[in-house]
């Protein structure tokens, strides 16, 4: 079914999807940090709150093929109502266990109360990745062609200010509220975002199929070939896969270092502060776009990221540490934002959810993975190591000294893996023909929309030109 070319009218109505979006994901993550934090505190259990991180990011990963589906399957309002009515129930429900249940007993992490209160939370918090995903779609159906890289850097700022807000709030609420008064906030937030869903215009004249090709089932079978028919793209899913295996060292290691050159209050305030950087981001992608070439300019900003990784905890000191988690953040919504923009091009509408799903998916099981493997290595080998005479000999010229020379040394050697194969990648096939197919799926001279995705205009092209050059 054809669409009505995006315009005016449908950029508005994509700004009021992004607005609640925000106000939904602000939520969700508001709630899950509280329980994060709730855990640790009252129970001073590592190991509970290490298995409820990893069951989210499994959840994650399980369904978002599912969810990419679902998405292709039905109109993208009703997934996000979908999204926002199962998240409100399981709210309520957790509502009603802090009102039926002693405290002592949901946390008591050896019963069964305490995992299903976590359960039903964490389902809340995973559903939102439906929404999310939809979000990403409604990108290409509501805003014009020459403007879909700036919005993708809007969605990058609103990522940015939902992770700042919740950083700060969750733990002020848990210390000064409690548990039982952040679920009853949580509620309302979430019952606001849905009832403001009801009033927000998402127009779509049907789902979207070509035809002979429509979906079928939700597992694997519809996605493949969908990665599959742009060359270059499967590619571009295991790179940023393999990215997120080099995060997983970055996402296990850097509390820790943190928390070795602040205290617990200061570290919560700096990453408050350094998740501007968010908001500089996709601000920046907002006003100079992407540039002619997307995919190039991803993997320049994957070298800034190498070379940052190995220069931000050169020293033990604090200053440099905190600048570098402020560029890091402001490089990571560029690099999203160039992922998305060249799905959204080379994909055909009808199959972005599945592809956006199947990229959650890879990507979110691979930093997990990293960091249940970089943890012990950092506590039995490199940490020893670095503290014996034989490594501050051998690597203290470069790394100097201090209580976490250990952990430095991850950093340094997980961003030289990663540079080496950004540089790989700059050379591979790959790169060559997903330029081209980005390239080929430009927009017709007249400007009159494709069945897949188009891309940026030659004026917001010589302004990505310009983001280049600073990146350099």
């Amino acid at each position: 079914m054809t669409q009505s070319a995006p315009g005016p009218r449908t950029l508005r109505a994509f700004h009021q999807v992004l607005v609640n979006t925000a106000l939904a994901n602000v939520t969700s993550s508001y709630l899950w940090f509280a329980l994060t934090f709730w855990v640790y505190l009252e129970t001073q259990s590592v190991l509970a709150t290490a298995i409820i991180g990893g069951s989210y990011m499994l959840l994650v990963a399980v369904f978002g093929v599912v969810f990419g589906v679902i998405v292709d399957h039905m109109k993208k309002k009703a997934v996000m109502m979908l999204s926002s009515i199962v998240t409100t129930v399981a709210y309520l429900v957790a509502g009603a266990m802090f009102l039926s249940f002693p405290e002592s007993a949901l946390l008591d992490w050896g019963g069964p109360w305490f995992w299903v209160f976590a359960g039903v939370i964490l389902v809340g918090g995973v559903v939102e990745n439906l929404r999310n995903i939809a979000l990403s779609t409604t990108v290409t159906l509501l805003v014009p062609a020459e403007r879909r890289d700036r919005a993708n850097g809007l969605v990058g700022a609103v990522q940015g200010i939902a992770f700042m807000v919740t950083s700060v709030f969750s733990g002020l609420s848990i210390g000064i509220l409690g548990m039982g008064w952040t679920v009853a906030i949580a509620i309302a937030a979430t019952g606001i975002a849905l009832i403001h869903l009801l009033f927000v215009p998402i127009p779509e004249r049907g789902v979207v199929r070509t035809e002979g090709d429509a979906p079928k089932g939700f597992g694997f079978r519809g996605v493949i070939p969908a990665v599959l028919a742009v060359p270059g793209l499967l590619a571009l899913v295991l790179f940023s896969t393999f990215n997120n295996l080099v995060g997983g060292v970055f996402m296990a290691l850097m509390d820790p270092y943190g928390l070795t050159l602040f205290s617990v209050e200061m570290w919560g305030v700096v990453l408050g502060v350094t998740s501007f950087g968010f908001i500089i981001g996709g601000a920046l992608v907002a006003k100079f776009g992407l540039g002619k070439n997307p995919v190039r300019t991803m993997l320049l900003v994957n070298i800034g990221i190498a070379l940052l990784g190995m220069t931000f905890a050169i020293r033990e000191q604090w200053w440099i540490y905190a600048l570098g988690i402020l560029v890091f953040m402001c490089l990571m919504p560029i690099a999203e934002a160039s992922e998305q923009t060249i799905v959204q091009r080379v994909v055909p509408f009808d199959k972005q959810g599945r592809v956006f799903g199947f990229a959650a998916s890879v990507e979110s099981a691979a930093a997990p993975i990293s960091a249940f493997i970089i943890g012990p290595l950092a506590q039995f080998w490199l940490i020893p190591f670095m503290e014996s005479p034989e490594g501050q000999g051998r690597f203290g010229w470069l790394l100097g000294e201090g209580e976490a020379r250990g952990i430095a040394l991850a950093f340094v050697g997980a961003s030289l893996v990663l540079l080496l194969v950004v540089l790989l990648a700059f050379v591979s096939k790959p790169y060559r023909e997903l330029s081209d197919a980005y390239a080929a799926a430009a927009p017709p001279a007249d400007g009159a929309e494709s069945d897949a995705a188009p891309g940026v205009t030659a004026m917001i092209g010589e302004a990505g030109e310009d983001l280049r050059s600073g990146l350099r």
